[in-house]
């Protein structure tokens, strides 16, 4: 699917998409790549699409049915939610004891090469970062949306182009010699990454799923500040002391510590008093956002113990700026 998503996307707008057989694996590389690519329509420019493709009916009817299947999965892999205080907390305070992540792994034993290959895994969200969460402001109202608004200005820099966390990552892949241009990497993110970007952008830019994106944009938030700070500290242990490498995860562990406090109380708290029946999918939006990331580890986990690159083809030497 993701092969006839990408032949019709060199193509004029409107030339059709040719049938397609049953949806592919949701867990897949292909059905995650060819979601990643109907969804990157409407965010940047893909080199030779036709801007005219983001709203083609054919092509939107086809992305339907993969996040049919996504979806699906998902609440399968979830189960029952349970309340948004007990998602909230899993999140806060993770079981000790667990299996480690990779900005765990990367402070027990540094490694620049693996720490590269870390950064351009989260490429393909943070370049873009909190642009998905950003759908959530016309869909909120009162205390919710002024408080998300209040976590996107500071996302966005706070008025300052050169502060906004999308270009601090983009400085960050530039200071380890790698290149900062958008789905420069794309072909190398395997499908336990590109699930976790997806999952943002299903629950932005569907309305009815407003409360999935709350809850996930809470557990993101509130997940962030520590992994941040391991981060950093990796970084120090590996000598590495340039602010372009430093300031995008130093800026991370203040200003998401502020943001989990604004999410929880404000966003959550709002949204739960305007719309009580919401508690529901915000807490599975919270669950799905601890899933992805737990799939995510494993995936890179799993590589690392095997000596092998967790990215898609070619050693981690070829990583180096193009």
């Amino acid at each position: 699917m993701s092969k006839a998503v990408l032949d019709v996307l060199r193509q004029a707008p409107g030339s059709g998409v040719p049938p397609i057989g049953q949806a592919p694996d949701p867990w897949g590389e292909d059905a995650q790549l060819a979601l990643y690519l109907c969804y990157e329509l409407h965010y940047r420019d893909l080199p030779g699409v036709d801007a005219g493709w983001e709203w083609d009916p054919q092509l939107l009817a086809l992305r339907a049915r993969l996040e049919e299947a996504f979806l699906a999965a998902l609440r399968t892999a979830v189960g029952d939610p349970g309340s948004v205080d007990l998602a909230m907390d899993a999140v806060l305070h993770p079981a000790r004891g667990g299996p480690k992540g990779p900005s765990a792994l990367l402070v027990e034993r540094p490694d620049v090469e693996r720490f590269r290959e870390y950064v351009v895994h989260r490429s393909v969200f943070q370049l873009k970062e909190a642009d998905p969460q950003a759908l959530l402001i016309p869909r909120l109202a009162g205390r919710a949306k002024a408080a998300v608004v209040a976590v996107e200005f500071d996302e966005f820099g706070a008025g300052r182009a050169e502060r906004v966390h999308a270009r601090l990552y983009a400085d960050l892949m530039r200071g380890l010699g790698l290149d900062d241009g958008c789905n420069a990497y794309l072909d190398r993110v395997p499908a336990p990454m590109l699930a976790v970007v997806n999952a943002m952008s299903l629950f932005g830019w569907h309305r009815r799923l407003r409360g999935m994106a709350a809850g996930h944009f809470a557990a993101l938030e509130a997940g962030s500040s520590p992994g941040a700070a391991r981060l950093a500290d990796a970084l120090a242990l590996l000598g590495i002391d340039d602010p372009a490498c430093t300031v995008f995860f130093t800026e991370h562990v203040e200003a998401d510590a502020v943001h989990e406090q604004l999410m929880r109380r404000e966003v959550l708290g709002g949204l739960l008093e305007d719309e009580p029946g919401a508690a529901a999918d915000i807490a599975f939006g919270i669950r799905v956002s601890t899933l992805l990331d737990d799939r995510f580890g494993a995936h890179v986990r799993e590589a690392w113990a095997a000596g092998r690159s967790s990215l898609r083809g070619g050693p981690l030497a070829s990583l180096a700026a193009r």
